[in-house]
């Protein structure tokens, strides 16, 4: 299994963070979105908010792609719908990559 951790910043607006908040309740998502993230390897997701700070943590299996993922998402016409309502909130991080919207972290430690 692998492990992959994004992160990326909300819009620093109590009323927009609720609102997002809210469309991520499982009554609330979009079921498209629910199928694509639990998709193409994904065995699950998970999203974390810090103040206006996400987290999303990704658990796949081994022959996982990132890049096949996100072509997946691209050439899905909900997803994209769904990533054009997100983006109402979300806004990139300061040094991601123009066009980068999550931004894959760096593991530096690890306990077992």
């Amino acid at each position: 299994m692998k492990t992959y951790c994004f992160a990326l910043e909300l819009d620093d607006d109590p009323a927009l963070i609720a609102e997002y908040k809210r469309y991520h309740q499982m009554e609330n998502i979009w079921p498209s979105v629910v199928q694509s993230a639990l998709s193409h390897g994904v065995v699950s997701e998970e999203i974390y908010l810090a103040g206006n700070r996400l987290f999303m943590i990704l658990h796949t299996t081994d022959d996982f792609s990132l890049e096949a993922k996100r072509a997946a998402d691209s050439a899905n016409s909900e997803m994209q719908k769904w990533e054009e309502l997100m983006w109402r909130f979300q806004k990139p991080l300061p040094f991601a990559q123009p066009g980068e919207k999550w931004v894959l972290m760096e593991k530096i430690f690890e306990v077992k």
